[in-house]
């Protein structure tokens, strides 16, 4: 059953957690496009993470391939500690949406997924709304995307996009639409 589209609270609490955590994240980050070679280094981190959903090492070399441009990976002293994969939604094209990101377990707490996020947007000028999915039960993914909405002054919505019993393997839970608009980084 369809439920109405919420909106995020904001906390005012998490802006001083956030800042502490950005400033002990430093600038020993960078975040460039993914090359293919870096394929492997993303599948690992997503095997690692235990909570994404896994796909097969071949996706993420492809994915590094074609979908550099909306893509990034953190680089912490030249080795990949996380990633993120999105791509223009095809129906529109000022429309991002975020399918994957991870981060090493060694570096989360960091702020390292919301920067990626924050890097990989400001390349994007033509972007104005961003979408993800994330399942109930991960409160991680929801607070990484109200912050990334909260930063940004942006409206964040969530709805139901697909049911558990749209996926044809057992167990899957249902995936909630987040969408954030109206963006206007760097602008």
């Amino acid at each position: 059953m369809a439920q109405p589209m919420t909106t995020t609270d904001h906390d005012p609490h998490r802006e001083d957690t956030d800042r502490e955590q950005s400033a002990a994240a430093g600038s020993e980050l960078s975040f460039p496009a993914p090359t293919p070679a870096q394929g492997r280094d993303m599948w690992r981190v997503a095997r690692d993470s235990g909570t994404l959903d896994l796909n097969t090492s071949y996706a993420y070399l492809l994915l590094a391939r074609d979908f550099a441009a909306t893509s990034r990976v953190a680089i912490h002293e030249g080795e990949v500690v996380g990633f993120v994969l999105g791509y223009l939604r095809p129906t529109d094209p000022t429309c991002l949406f975020i399918w994957q990101i991870g981060v090493d377990d060694a570096l989360r707490g960091r702020r390292v997924a919301g920067r990626m996020l924050d890097a990989l947007v400001a390349d994007l000028p033509q972007v104005r709304t961003l979408e993800t999915t994330i399942t109930e039960d991960n409160q991680a993914s929801q607070r990484l995307f109200a912050s990334f909405a909260e930063r940004h002054g942006a409206q964040h919505r969530v709805g139901p996009l697909f049911e558990a019993g749209d996926f044809p393997d057992e167990g899957h839970d249902a995936e909630l639409l987040h969408v954030i608009g109206d963006l206007r980084i760097g602008r």
